[in-house]
């Protein structure tokens, strides 16, 4: 605990009837903002990028400049929220993220948009975090399995529901309105936050002289640069690029001086202490997990439906609502099966163990042609799965965490799930191409144009192709690039193959690491009781 600061009472901001009731809804719709925005934007780049007269690369920067204005401001958030009330702090996010909204939507040029959605970014990465302690804080102890269940389906709701809802807006709109939709929604939510939110106290007010100006240069130093090199390090080719070099000593360089300036310095802007709080240790870990199943998952199936069977953007989001209805009605559930005191680790290693089964399920699935109803179980079974790990983690990391510390934990939690799923979505990237790249060469030596097989193909092409009106020439050139696209197709589609082995892979080697760290947690955990007696 820092010097003079109060502890706050643990049952002093909590609220009963309908005004937790509208808290509540508050809280939800400003975290379901924050996270449809990071996925909205991606069926509307190439509207964008016709629209703003840019290219792919910088059009790329749209989502790359809101995920680091994200997770730069996430650490910070328990720190301002204290400095400035946290009532005014919420308020104030929402509304630079609603502005904010309203000027990415007139942009002119794509500049001009990146740096609208950076702005846009560090409100709405507040919201997220700020949204959970609230909600948290507004129920009693014996009820926080239930609130982190009523949070969690905005967590996990938000990613599904962006992909459809921005492929419906840009088809039947245009790109702009998938940030105006924010702004009514924004204007309400700040109304209520300022009537209806309350602010915990604390004893310190600091001057400009205690704040920690170096360890808010050294945080956003070393997160802007991990978050850049994560996004866009496969564009860059990775350390054959020297900007991604630099960036990476940058980034390294950082950590080690932000570590030490926070464990020294008397009002650190993220208070690292809080970590020796075994049960947010394991959450923080598993959050990062899940950030990247969450984000991997969610980024890796529309890609693979539009890629290779020629969904639109639209049909690919629909595609993932079963999941998230499956998510929705399971957070209740399992938000009463913890109020009732059944065991976390269980319900997380079960989480892993589903996530398993859906990503096998989707290495044995998927062709060429896998038709829309092959998808529905797997993705119901993903969408168990999420919920079994979303509330058991978020509960277990804040579950004996009081007053300011609430915030923190919430803010370690809340960054590690967002670098999860950029580590997540990195990996996949760099991983299906390399796979492809290894499947493209394997194939091909074993495609010879002295195969009969392969000289009967070329023949029927190059017929169907002069039937077409194309000279024999033309033809056999046409019959050629479509055997080479088939060798790409399939190449592509074992590289998605061997994506989803290793995320199941990966989930399945937790289960052991999710039981033995748990069971050393309880215990120390009784060891520190007995020394307190």
């Amino acid at each position: 605990m820092q010097p003079n600061t109060i502890r706050v009472d643990q049952d002093s901001l909590v609220e009963y009837g309908s005004r937790r009731v509208i808290i509540t809804i508050t809280a939800i719709f400003c975290a379901l903002l924050e996270i449809i925005d990071v996925t909205i934007v991606n069926v509307a780049l190439n509207d964008m990028k016709g629209n703003l007269g840019a290219t792919l690369s910088e059009v790329g920067w749209v989502i790359t400049a809101y995920a680091i204005g994200n997770v730069i401001i996430v650490p910070m958030t328990s720190w301002l929220s204290q400095q400035f009330g946290r009532k005014n702090y919420f308020a104030a996010s929402i509304m630079i993220f609603t502005l904010f909204s309203f000027m990415c939507g007139n942009s002119t040029s794509i500049w001009e948009l990146v740096f609208f959605r950076f702005i846009q970014g560090l409100g709405g990465g507040a919201l997220l975090v700020t949204s959970q302690t609230i909600i948290t804080e507004s129920y009693p102890a014996e009820k926080r399995g239930m609130a982190q269940a009523i949070y969690g389906m905005g967590v996990i709701v938000g990613p599904t529901l962006g992909p459809p809802l921005g492929g419906y807006i840009v088809d039947n709109f245009s790109w702009p309105y998938i940030f105006y939709i924010n702004i009514p929604i924004g204007i309400i939510a700040t109304l209520l936050t300022l009537q209806f939110v309350r602010s915990p106290k604390y004893a310190d007010k600091r001057s400009a002289k205690d704040v920690d100006w170096l360890g808010v240069a050294l945080l956003t130093s070393f997160v802007g640069s991990l978050q850049f090199i994560l996004e866009r390090g496969h564009e860059e080719d990775w350390f054959d690029s020297k900007l991604i070099i630099s960036l990476s000593v940058l980034a390294v360089f950082s950590f080690i001086c932000f570590i030490w300036r926070e464990l020294t310095f008397r009002y650190p802007i993220v208070e690292l202490r809080v970590l020796k709080n075994g049960n947010l240790r394991i959450g923080t870990i598993m959050s990062f997990m899940l950030g990247f199943g969450l984000f991997g998952s969610t980024f890796i199936i529309p890609l693979y439906t539009q890629s290779i069977l020629g969904w639109s953007a639209l049909q690919a989001g629909l595609l993932l609502i079963p999941a998230s209805i499956t998510t929705a009605f399971m957070m209740p559930l399992i938000g009463r099966m913890l109020t009732k005191g059944v065991n976390t680790q269980m319900l997380i290693s079960l989480g892993l163990f589903l996530f398993f089964v859906y990503s096998f399920w989707g290495y044995k699935i998927i062709t060429p042609d896998t038709g829309a109803d092959s998808f529905f179980w797997m993705l119901v079974v993903r969408g168990a799965g999420l919920g079994l790990l979303f509330i058991p983690i978020t509960t277990l990391s804040l579950s004996t965490l009081k007053g300011q510390e609430i915030g923190q934990g919430a803010a370690f939690t809340g960054m590690m799930r967002q670098l999860g799923g950029s580590f997540g979505i990195a990996t996949i990237t760099t991983y299906l191409s390399n796979q492809n790249a290894i499947h493209r060469s394997t194939l091909l030596q074993h495609l010879s144009i002295d195969d009969i097989s392969v000289q009967e193909r070329l023949r029927g092409l190059q017929s169907l192709f002069i039937s077409r009106g194309s000279t024999a020439d033309d033809a056999l050139s046409k019959a050629y690039k479509i055997l080479d696209f088939s060798v790409t197709k399939q190449a592509a589609v074992l590289s998605y193959m061997d994506v989803f082995l290793f995320l199941g892979l990966m989930f399945l080697a937790l289960i052991p690491f999710v039981l033995f760290v748990k069971s050393r947690k309880n215990k120390s955990k009784l060891n520190l009781k007995n020394a307190m007696h």
